[in-house]
């Protein structure tokens, strides 16, 4: 099918046929040689139905090459509403899990073919004429490569939005007690035997509070590389609802009890993965159970978490076994209410009680406690002694330093004591 030239216009002349009719009468053929080498070249490709490959694709290609005529004849570069054929294949390569590498490749390879065979009737007179088609050629590519990149990521972003809120519902299922069954489907997933609860909190990292970069976009960073970490340890069956501060994800397990003991540093190192992905601090409450029990397991998973933070752990993953004394501790009831009210007297002076919780936390060291208070080691001393007074219990006294630190896990879980 040969195209015909405005009256008008000129389109450049190679071996002294206008390029627009040279390229026309060979688009049928040139559009099935396109396919034929992408089908060889990608894997992708090959891997599509063969009705596919010689339908809508050759459909396709035929079109962008008659775009390509189009311009040539007419000087004009596509509108949008010229490239609706194109952008419309991006949408359905986006849906069939084709990479946009690999379709932008094609779009590249074959525009390639298409100035092989111009190119292969020109003569030592069609130097400028060649260059000339060159010039439009890469025109009309960076337009068709950003609209094509345009629909695929846009069809792409839908699709994941869409298999992140059916991920979503499946999640909210296990963690509501309720028969994941339906939202499994919906999503995809099939469901664990069991899972590994993670109640993660994340810290900031230093990118969201500089004032030169985008806090907002330094978090969506954090988080994507996060969320990426998890879903690569749980092989694409991970659920998790995060945000930049931190979350619930669901890893599956083989056995709950052996994943909280030879299992065990396999999720430590997830933990450490995330910390060095994300590039800040990331503590993590972790219980196991099967999936019937997701909801008792956060539940636990989020104590564990409270417990950490509260009690000023490190940086790390940990399990009930890692704080069962300040987990029974904390748990409401006349002990823990006695417990709590050892420390009464010091309510109303928080010096005292950051001072006696930098000193537990130092491991009963005062000269560890003072950088953490920045004070010198004698005013620590010092607040120790007036806590000895006001309390009757010693700081000093290894008799004593249970009953405080019980006393003062006690505290720091009675809400109406919390500071």
């Amino acid at each position: 099918m040969t195209e015909t030239k405005p009256t008008g216009n000129r389109a450049p002349s190679i071996g002294g046929v206008p390029a627009d009719s040279l390229l026309g009468a060979q688009v049928p053929a040139l559009a099935r040689r396109m396919v034929a080498t992408f089908a060889d070249r990608f894997p992708t490709y090959s891997a599509l139905p063969r009705e596919e490959l010689a339908g809508d694709i050759t459909r396709v290609v035929e079109a962008n090459l008659r775009t390509f005529v189009r311009t040539l004849r007419t000087g004009r570069l596509p509108s949008p509403d010229d490239l609706t054929e194109m952008t419309w294949s991006a949408a359905r390569r986006a849906e069939e899990g084709v990479p946009l590498g690999a379709v932008l490749s094609a779009y590249h390879l074959g525009w390639r073919i298409g100035l092989d065979a111009l190119v292969a009737r020109a003569g030592p007179a069609d130097v400028e004429a060649i260059v000339e088609v060159q010039r439009i050629l890469l025109d009309v590519l960076q337009r068709v490569s950003a609209a094509v990149a345009d629909a695929y990521v846009e069809e792409h972003q839908a699709l994941h939005s869409q298999d992140q809120m059916a991920r979503q519902q499946v999640l909210s299922a296990l963690l509501d007690g309720q028969d994941p069954k339906e939202a499994t489907r919906r999503a995809g997933v099939r469901p664990a035997a069991a899972y590994a609860v993670l109640t993660l909190a994340l810290g900031t990292h230093p990118d969201e509070t500089d004032s030169d970069v985008s806090g907002s976009v330094a978090a969506r960073r954090k988080l994507r590389r996060i969320q990426a970490e998890i879903d690569h340890h749980g092989r694409d069956q991970a659920l998790h609802a995060l945000n930049a501060h931190g979350g619930t994800a669901l890893l599956p397990v083989d056995d709950p009890d052996a994943a909280l003991t030879d299992g065990w540093d396999r999720l430590t190192g997830l933990v450490a993965r995330i910390a060095d992905r994300a590039g800040t601090t990331v503590h993590a409450g972790v219980a196991t159970t099967t999936a019937a029990a997701i909801a008792e397991a956060a539940r636990q998973s989020a104590d564990i978490l409270e417990i950490v933070r509260i009690t000023g752990r490190s940086p790390g993953a940990y399990r009930i076994t890692d704080v069962l004394l300040d987990y029974q501790l904390s748990r409401p009831g006349p002990a823990r209410t006695h417990l709590a009210g050892l420390l009464a007297v010091l309510d109303g002076n928080p010096v005292l009680l950051e001072t006696l919780r930098a000193y537990v936390t130092s491991g009963f060291n005062r000269r560890r406690a003072a950088p953490l208070l920045h004070v010198h080691p004698n005013t620590v001393d010092y607040r120790l002694r007036r806590i000895a007074v006001l309390t009757g219990l010693d700081p000093t006294c290894p008799g004593d330093l249970p009953q405080l630190r019980a006393a003062l896990v006690a505290h720091d879980f009675t809400p109406s004591r919390r500071g």
